[in-house]
């Protein structure tokens, strides 16, 4: 493992300073940010996203920031094929990849990779998205946890776009995506495979949050009322306005959106929309912090640390990271 070549992941919940980490980080060492957020990746979202100011990403350029327009999908499979680019190609310069970002379940396709699934069915879906249209989402949900009670229990019940995809694996497959899977890990040891997690390189994982939680739910709730005043509500018209986009689309449904979305529909108050809006960000936060606790081999930093820079040096120094 020692000739492989350097990464770093820097993790952690929203809100929690990993843009200004990375930049630090980035002063010092040479790295090449990537970026691992999932709204990220949309132009035109840029308020809401939090996303790094125009001068800031001119001054510290990240890969994977305003590469699709909000109406197309982007999954963690062409997530996993466009980063594993992008750190071959800072690689191949002489750079570090450094990975930040808070959208956990990219951070697991890099490393452990994605069993194989049918590629999406246009009929199926369509036939998908109608039944919810006419019986909800609680429909498709109560479909999926018959025929595949593993993914039901991992999948929540308002997410249409898993639930979706799950149903559509086992109309197209008449296999479940957990049998799927399991096939695919049996497959794998009966060939003594090593599998696709085997990255072709040395990672160091840092994660950065405030000790206390409650000081991490003060900060989002600073930061969305921050979103509000620099127009975030104006932001979402625009993007509305166009027509061809939905709360159905895996853009609108980012933190945030679908509140301001639907308070322009008039069916959240200006009061209700802020209240919901931090609400859904929270509770981003604890399913990231969920994602984290079981993340092996993870060096945790404080965000009110004043030292986090040189701790984190430390760190990459002492597991030989740095040369």
């Amino acid at each position: 493992m020692a000739a492989l070549p350097p990464a770093i992941f820097l993790m952690g919940p929203t809100a929690s300073g990993k843009t200004d980490l990375a930049i630090a980080l980035s002063q010092v060492l040479p790295c090449e940010l990537i970026s691992v957020d999932s709204a990220l990746v949309y132009t035109g979202m840029d308020i809401g996203t939090a996303k790094p100011g125009k001068d800031v990403l001119a001054a510290h350029p990240h890969r994977l920031v305003d590469i699709l327009d909000p109406a197309q999908a982007y999954s963690a499979a062409e997530f996993r094929r466009d980063a594993l680019e992008a750190m071959a190609q800072a690689t191949a310069r002489g750079k570090i990849p450094l990975l930040v970002g808070g959208t956990m379940l990219y951070f697991k396709a890099l490393v452990d990779g994605l069993a194989d699934m049918p590629s999406a069915d246009p009929a199926i879906r369509e036939a998908l998205e109608a039944l919810a249209a006419r019986d909800g989402l609680a429909a498709l949900h109560a479909q999926l946890a018959e025929v595949d009670p593993v993914s039901a229990a991992r999948i929540h019940p308002n997410d249409p776009q898993r639930l979706i995809r799950a149903l559509e694996v086992y109309r197209a497959s008449g296999l479940s995506m957990t049998a799927l899977r399991e096939q695919q890990m049996a497959q794998s040891r009966e060939t003594g495979a090593s599998g696709a997690s085997q990255l072709p390189y040395t990672v160091a994982s840092l994660a950065i949050a405030p000790q206390d939680r409650s000081v991490l739910h003060t900060r989002i709730a600073q930061r969305f009322d921050a979103m509000l005043e620099q127009g975030f509500v104006e932001e979402v018209k625009a993007l509305r306005a166009r027509g061809d986009l939905h709360l159905g689309l895996p853009s609108m449904r980012a933190v945030g959106y679908r509140q301001v979305w639907e308070y322009l529909d008039s069916k959240l108050s200006s009061e209700q929309m802020r209240d919901r809006g931090i609400i859904a960000t929270r509770q981003l936060a604890k399913r990231q912090f969920t994602w984290l606790r079981s993340w092996q081999g993870l060096e945790w930093l404080d965000s009110l640390a004043c030292d986090n820079l040189t701790r984190s040096l430390k760190y990459l120094g002492s597991i030989s990271i740095l040369s």
